[in-house]
């Protein structure tokens, strides 16, 4: 089963599975439902005109062609974690929540019931065999890997899962698109979360809960106000523009305070921490650690991984110590594991 957003990317993976001698089936997920207070649906994921194109590469490659109806799922296992965890002061990221609980969560599950022997992605990222174990890699190219957002993959799933892009890249893909035919060849790709394609968060949560979020203090580590805010939902950790404030120096976004509905602000250097804990862990190039490793872990997509000494505390916990301090620490955000191209697991920054 191919999951074929309608992408270019996605219909490149369904012709390089057939191209491998699989017989394919394509699936389109559609994602969301009238009701939901998305400003540009046809941007959206799961929409009409994503569906129209990904059956009309199906046609030119000769292989079949559904719709799966995973708005209900998508909802409540990602919209509403995404809103519920910025409501409680943290930074989501609804993609690793997406793959976890809907691509390979629900698509793994309808693979299996038409008895597919694997799942097949257009992420850029590979699996490959250590042993007995299939293990998660970054991609080939790595500006475009998308491990990051994967890492809660099992080795279970990663046994059932193949990423064909992973060798290539982009310039490769859409070469391969042209070279086949595919109306999609130059379509752009999605930049933004699919549920909010004007990156406005603030309004969509304010339309997705049916809530205000009231206006507050901005105050400095100390507790002294500085100012007032617009609503706790508009900030996240790092931030320094848009604060509205006329400072004597630059401040930037430390803290958010939910209880008391305080933005805490400070300067450049309060940002930096070289420890941090990971919860809600998922391992799959290992069933645990065992004392302290020296890995490497990215506590953001675009950022490079950085060294840092790992030890699991507990089944569900991790302690990261990075040899180096790290700025804008966000809770909320996912913590990954590296071992070279290796993705040893991960977890959400506590």
């Amino acid at each position: 089963m191919v999951a074929m957003s309608g992408g270019v990317d996605s219909s490149v993976t369904a012709f390089l599975v057939l191209q491998q001698g699989f017989s394919a089936l394509g699936a389109t997920m559609r994602l969301i439902n009238n009701y939901d207070p998305s400003p540009d649906k046809a941007r959206a994921c799961g929409a009409e005109t994503d569906i129209a194109d990904a059956k009309a590469v199906c046609a030119r490659l000769g292989c079949p062609h559904e719709v799966l109806d995973f708005a209900e799922p998508f909802r409540h296992e990602v919209m509403e974690r995404f809103a519920k965890a910025y409501e409680a002061g943290l930074t989501p990221n609804p993609c690793v929540d997406c793959n976890r609980y809907i691509k390979f969560g629900r698509l793994f599950q309808a693979a299996r019931s038409e008895n597919c022997d694997y799942i097949a992605t257009g992420h850029y990222a590979r699996v490959t065999k250590q042993g007995d174990r299939c293990v998660l890699q970054k991609a080939v190219d790595e500006s475009k890997d998308q491990s990051y957002v994967l890492y809660s993959l099992s080795a279970e799933q990663l046994r059932h899962t193949m990423f064909p892009l992973g060798e290539f890249t982009k310039a490769e893909v859409r070469e391969l698109a042209e070279e086949n035919g595919f109306a999609n060849a130059k379509k752009r790709d999605s930049q933004d979360i699919c549920f909010v394609p004007d990156g406005d968060y603030a309004a969509f949560l304010e339309r997705f809960t049916g809530k205000t979020f009231a206006p507050g203090d901005f105050v400095d580590r100390t507790g002294r106000v500085l100012g007032t805010h617009k609503g706790i939902i508009r900030y996240t950790i790092g931030q320094r523009r848009g604060l509205g404030l006329a400072l004597p120096a630059s401040m930037y976004v430390l803290e958010k305070d939910v209880p008391n509905n305080r933005v805490v602000l400070g300067f450049d250097d309060d940002l930096y921490t070289k420890k941090l804990t990971v919860g809600d862990l998922c391992l799959s190039a290992c069933d645990t650690l065992s004392g302290e490793e020296k890995l490497c872990v990215k506590i953001r997509y675009n950022q490079k991984a950085q060294p840092a000494t790992v030890v699991q505390t507990e089944k569900d916990r991790l302690e990261i110590t990075f040899d180096e301090p790290q700025r804008a620490v966000t809770r909320g955000q996912a913590a990954v594991l590296y071992d070279g191209e290796t993705v040893v697991g991960g977890g959400t920054i506590l």
